[in-house]
């Protein structure tokens, strides 16, 4: 049974905004197997196998069914070549490179529902300056949207200030705030327009 509103399920894109320890990795994950059975993880942060075990232990879904764009490896001075499932960028500031590797992931992919997501902005945003990464944002939630993959991407809501962060909503569909309340974990969506949705616990 999904706990996820049919406003982030039906999204084209999402973005998962909060506090560090308020489940957005969580809700990355979910969010993802949700939307396809072999989705495209753009990780800054951690190597692939970790971004596969985790996305297994999270989802139950097998994390070798995910094809991951590998940010970290070749930065620790692992020179790994190239994989059908696992391409490697020199580093998460690489943000030309980033782009070329999923391109290569969509023309290979022609005709397979998948789903996108970047973990995370925060990451991206310590290498360029906010208006790069939203233009960035933008050209990944437009080639996902030409080819109808759901996009998601996460940012830390206390590591930026509230007009990068604000900046960053702009390319997505729906908003899913995160946050930590007493002993467990919200979330709580919310679209261009209108009030946001109730606090949802997961």
């Amino acid at each position: 049974m999904s706990m996820l509103p049919d406003a982030v399920r039906d999204a084209d894109s999402v973005l998962v905004t909060g506090p560090p320890m308020s489940g957005k990795y969580d809700l990355f994950n979910r969010l993802l197997a949700e939307w396809s059975t072999a989705p495209v993880i753009i990780s800054t942060g951690r190597t692939a196998e970790k971004v596969r075990d985790d996305y297994e232990a999270i989802t139950g879904r097998a994390g070798e069914d995910a094809v991951v764009v590998d940010c970290v490896t070749h930065e620790q001075g692992d020179k790994r070549d190239d994989t059908p499932t696992t391409k490697y960028v020199a580093s998460a500031g690489n943000l030309t490179d980033i782009g070329i590797k999923f391109t290569d992931i969509v023309e290979s992919s022609a005709g397979r529902e998948r789903a996108v997501g970047i973990y995370s902005l925060s990451q991206l945003l310590m290498y360029w300056e906010p208006e790069r990464i939203y233009r960035f944002t933008r050209v990944m939630t437009s080639q996902t949207s030409g080819v109808g993959w759901p996009f998601v991407g996460v940012v830390n809501s206390t590591a930026h200030d509230e007009q990068v962060v604000h900046t960053l909503h702009e390319p997505f569909d729906v908003i899913a705030e995160t946050r930590v309340e007493g002993d467990g974990r919200e979330f709580r969506v919310r679209g261009r327009v209108g009030q946001p949705s109730d606090w949802i616990s997961f």
